[in-house]
Parts: structure tokens; C-alpha cells; sequence
């Protein structure tokens, strides 16, 4: 809810679930178990809680050992996702606290939860998800913001004049389509397959990036840290296999780098999408710079776009893909 200020802040409800909590754990599938990597890092980097990520098929089954005071976050755009639901049922039984963020107020996993964080990401028509991957983040990250407010501690930058600074990016960057149009002709228009490279944050949405090539134009695409190439996937590059690398985090942009020339001195058709205050000059896409924790809320935008317009270039039904549902409704 808004306080009197205009900022929002969480339900006591949600509050007294968190304070109480000694580790988080988000279990999601597909996208939104994508966009938990990255609030993983948020929860971590700014809340200082421990927090971790499962697929919400394999927890349900092989739940690990877990700390004394759980709280489990549910992440799903339609809250009607079958595995997730198994896992909620089991930690009911468990006596465990949950939270749900969703997108669809009085969903099975809204109204099974102890508390719900709704997304109000408006309707999603089309199967694959977008726009609640982004709005996952931004609440996970003010989920975040409100856990160091609510204890007294110093915020590391304001959250939610660098949100709207964000959205006005990404509106700058929708504008510009046209350009990724051309980046997916290109690169993905009659390849057979990909990779997605990054590090970090960027690793995170480039697992994203592949999940959505993967779904809707039916190309075999890999999401992968650009460091872990080396150790066995870089034996299925070469000439002219497209590696598209995103590049937001200063700490790691040297590194990434050293990654492409790798790709490419085994043959690969390179494409770099960086953001200001990392780029280089010949980088395909420079992106304007935003905080770097909140960077994937940008950088997945020039992914989504190459994965819809290579759709479009390929003859696929980009809305609703082949073999795939918009609610996962059963195990």
C-alpha cells in the first residue's frame, strides 16, 4: 500500500511474515523462477537476508534441509501453477509461513498463502510471459527496500524515483524496436540454435532471454554464464553460431568480454548488448544506465524483442507458441 508520502510500503501482514523469517526461499517455474535468480540477488545484496531459488517440480519432491524460521515466496503469474500449488501444500503441512506474488488476485496460490504481493502487471494475453517477469523484480525489490526500512537501516540508493527512472528507459527503448527487428534478422532469423552469455545479473536474464527464444521461435537457445563456457559448451560453437552477451555489471564487464573473444575466435557471430558506463563502441545496442541491481529490468527488453521479432521472421505463432498453456495446471 502508499503511505502518506506516496512510497509504498508492505502489509504488516507481509512484514511480521519477513521480520520472522532467518532465510527465504522463492520457488517458481520457467520465467518466474528466472526472474527469482534475480531477486535473489536483491533480497541478498540489499536486504542482507539469505536467500535461495527452486523449481518449484523438483523442491516438491527433494525438499532440502531447511533453516529454523522458513519463508517461502511463490512466484506465479497466473497463481494457478500445479507444481507450485504441491509445494505450498506440502510446506502448509510443514507449519511453514508463505507468500505469494502473483498477478491474479484470488488465485489458488493467493488465497492458499498466508499473505499475497499482487503484481498489478494488468492482464497477459499472450502465453509467454514478459511483463511479469519485470513486474516480479520490481516488487521483489520493494519487498527489499521495505525489509531495510522497516529495521532502520540506511538505503543503498532511493528505490522508487530509480523505478520510474527505469520505466522511462524502458519506454525509450520500446520506441526504438525497430533496431532489435534488424538485430533478430540478422542473428536468429535462420540459425538453429543460440547462446544468451553474461555474468552475474546478466546471466540471470540471459536464461530468460533463451527460455523466450526457446518458446516462441523454436530455435534450440542457451542461457549461460560466460565463464562456464569454457568448461564443455564452447564445443558447439562455431562458424557463425550467434552468442548474443549482455553486458550491465561494471565488476564483470572485462570479464564478459574475454568471453565473447572466445566465441568468436572459434567462429561465433557475436552480438553485445551493454549499458552505459560499460560499453564499447562497437557493441551492437548501448543501453542508458540505471542502478545495476535493477539493470535486468532493462536488458531484458532487447532480449524479449529478438526472441518476438525472430518469431514473426520464422512464420511462428508468436501468442500462442506450439505445446505450451498459459496456466500450468497440472504436475
Amino acid at each position: 500500500y502508499q503511505n502518506a508520502d506516496g512510497d509504498i510500503e508492505l502489509t504488516e501482514g507481509v512484514r511480521s511474515l519477513v521480520s520472522e523469517a532467518d532465510r527465504i526461499y522463492i520457488v517458481a517455474c520457467g520465467t518466474s523462477y528466472n526472474a527469482g535468480l534475480v531477486g535473489k540477488d536483491i533480497l541478498e545484496r540489499i536486504a542482507g537476508i539469505p536467500t535461495e531459488v527452486h523449481i518449484s517440480s523438483e523442491f516438491g519432491y527433494n525438499m532440502p534441509l531447511l533453516s529454523e524460521r522458513p519463508l517461502f515466496v511463490f512466484l506465479s503469474q497466473s497463481g494457478e501453477t500445479a507444481d507450485s500449488r504441491a509445494v505450498l501444500v506440502e510446506v502448509k503441512k510443514r507449519g511453514h509461513k508463505a507468500l505469494t506474488m502473483t498477478n491474479v488476485p484470488g488465485s489458488t496460490l493467493s488465497r492458499e498463502a498466508n499473505e499475497t504481493m499482487l503484481l498489478h502487471a494488468g492482464p497477459e494475453i499472450a502465453v509467454a510471459s514478459t511483463k511479469a517477469y519485470t513486474a516480479q523484480i520490481a516488487v521483489l525489490a520493494i519487498l527489499a527496500y521495505d525489509i531495510v526500512r522497516a529495521n532502520g537501516k540506511e538505503l543503498p540508493f532511493e528505490l522508487m524515483p530509480e523505478l520510474a527512472r527505469v520505466a522511462t528507459i524502458m519506454d525509450s527503448v520500446m520506441s526504438q524496436k525497430e533496431l532489435f527487428e534488424d538485430l533478430a534478422e540478422r542473428y536468429l532469423k535462420t540459425t538453429p540454435n543460440t547462446f544468451f552469455i553474461g555474468r552475474g545479473l546478466d546471466a540471470s536474464v540471459c536464461l530468460e532471454g533463451a527460455l523466450k527464444v526457446k518458446e516462441i521461435s523454436y530455435i534450440q537457445a542457451e542461457g549461460y554464464p560466460g565463464g562456464e563456457l569454457k568448461h564443455g559448451s564452447i564445443a558447439l560453437i562455431e562458424d557463425g553460431t550467434p552468442v548474443i552477451a549482455l553486458i550491465s555489471q561494471p565488476k564483470t564487464n572485462l570479464n564478459i568480454r574475454s568471453n565473447v573473444k572466445e566465441v568468436v575466435a572459434r567462429g561465433a557471430n557475436a552480438c553485445i548488448i551493454s549499458m552505459q558506463g560499460v560499453e564499447h563502441e562497437d557493441d551492437e545496442f548501448i543501453l542508458p544506465h540505471v542502478e545495476p541491481l535493477l539493470a535486468p529490468l532493462v536488458t531484458v527488453l532487447p532480449v524479449q524483442l529478438m526472441a518476438y521479432y525472430a518469431a514473426l521472421a520464422r512464420g511462428c505463432d508468436v501468442d500462442k507458441p506450439r505445446n505450451l498453456a498459459k496456466s500450468v495446471t497440472v504436475e
